[in-house]
């Protein structure tokens, strides 16, 4: 009877031995017995960009102040400025030119007759410039700073393409990391799940190793997403004009849109801004001509010279003299005639380069369009049947892992495979908000 209580208490006693047994190769595997709090991710510790005391900045609000701030977009405007200067210029005057010395003075030891001594003579000379000639050259430096406020409209097409860009990436890779932190959630608890059922021999070692290597494979690329959002904001601090390590947050909420635009040829003439850029430089090329043909005209000059006789028999003298240039003669014409033709020549350059720009925009436009909206039916199929699917896919695996039914490495496939669709999505997404950020770039909007 004694013998049987023995053998009776040997097998209650023997799991938890085992238990004992297992729980200390856990620990030699550097591996906890029992659960422990997860350990909070790098980005959820510093959460910059959830951080209230941080300003949040809309994509209108970043637009805005590069175009007031931006450093190389107040160069456009200063050199547009200078042009206004440049342009009183041409209007002005030649100063005059003042001399003074001897006329008809002979030289010494010469046998001088009365009245043959020679004066002191004082003269004044002035160029006087021909009006029409310098009221069309003055039209025409002023136009070249309407060709510099252009270029800046060009620029700034530019820089707002890129911030959006950027902005969208930045956009993107929340969402990224939204995904990734719930995604460690999930492992978190199956690290969990693991580790409960390993001292009962429901689990394996190398569950637990898999597990724990696929939550730090996790947090790298959340790292790497930090990295995206960094680069981003530092890249929207600098066309902003602000120092590149100030913190701020933007508006997650944004849902890019694509409005298709009218893309006839005389619209996209009237909104984008390098057309109106070679508008202005065809304009300013005619305005050239126009001074050019102007050389035709003559100049004026005015002499007046004042004599003071050295003899002082002799009277004093004045002489006034008017001169007037003559441009139209053949070995002076062909300058001016020569510059004018190789103008129109250049003026019938640019409106072809015009004409081909325009034809090129409209069919690109149309490419794009008909590209976005492919990639829109793509994204809808992704989000609205494909991951839907996959998702129940892994729910009803998950529950069954829960159960005991189903292996850790089989529910780690279905998780994978919807993992890696909803990171797909987010791909897809990003190349969509690109080809809006180009289609509004053609578009200059």
């Amino acid at each position: 009877m004694g013998n049987i209580k023995k053998i009776t208490w040997l097998l209650f006693l023997l799991p938890f031995h085992l238990f004992g047994q297992k729980s200390r190769a856990l620990k030699k595997a550097d591996l906890p017995g029992t659960v422990n709090p997860v350990v909070v991710d790098t980005i959820r510790n510093t959460n910059y960009y959830l951080d209230k005391s941080f300003d949040v900045l809309s994509l209108d609000t970043i637009l805005s102040r590069i175009d007031r701030n931006n450093m190389l977009l107040q160069s456009y405007e200063l050199r547009a400025e200078a042009y206004k200067y440049n342009a009183d210029a041409a209007t002005a005057w030649m100063p005059p030119m003042v001399g003074a010395g001897t006329f008809m003075t002979p030289y010494p030891g010469q046998i001088k007759m009365p009245g043959q001594s020679g004066s002191l003579m004082l003269r004044v000379e002035q160029d006087i410039p021909n009006k029409a000639r310098q009221n069309a050259k003055k039209q025409y430096i002023e136009s070249q700073g309407n060709v510099e406020k252009a270029n800046r409209a060009v620029s700034l097409n530019d820089y707002k393409a890129r911030a959006k860009q950027l902005y969208y990436n930045w956009m993107v890779a929340e969402q990224r990391i939204k995904v990734l932190q719930r995604n460690e959630k999930i492992m978190v608890t199956m690290k969990k799940i693991e580790e409960v059922r390993y001292p009962y021999n429901q689990s394996q070692l190398g569950n637990i190793y898999t597990v724990k290597a696929r939550i730090e494979e996790n947090r790298n690329m959340i790292r790497m997403q930090e990295g995206e959002i960094a680069k981003a904001r530092a890249y929207l601090n600098s066309l902003m004009n602000r120092n590149g390590d100030e913190i701020f947050a933007i508006d997650t909420t944004v849902n890019p849109l694509f409005n298709p635009g009218i893309h006839d040829t005389a619209s996209i003439a009237l909104i984008r801004g390098d057309v109106a850029g070679m508008n202005e430089g065809i304009r300013s090329m005619q305005l050239n001509i126009k001074s050019v043909k102007l050389q035709k005209k003559p100049d004026f000059r005015v002499q007046y010279e004042h004599m003071y006789p050295l003899d002082a028999s002799m009277p004093n003298q004045y002489s006034i003299m008017g001169m007037i240039s003559i441009p139209i003669v053949p070995w002076a014409s062909k300058m001016y005639k020569s510059e004018v033709k190789a103008m129109q020549l250049n003026v019938q350059a640019m409106e072809k380069e015009r004409a081909a720009r325009l034809q090129e925009t409209q069919g690109m436009l149309y490419g794009m369009q008909y590209e976005i909206q492919s990639m829109q039916k793509r994204i809808q199929a992704l989000e609205r049947k494909i991951i839907p699917s996959l998702q129940k896919s892994y729910d009803a695996n998950y529950i069954n892992y829960q159960e005991n039914k189903l292996q850790l490495p089989v529910l780690l496939d279905s998780w994978e495979a919807l993992n890696m669709m909803q990171m797909n999505v987010l791909d897809e997404k990003l190349k969509l908000y690109q080809m809006i950020v180009d289609y509004e770039k053609e578009l200059f909007r």
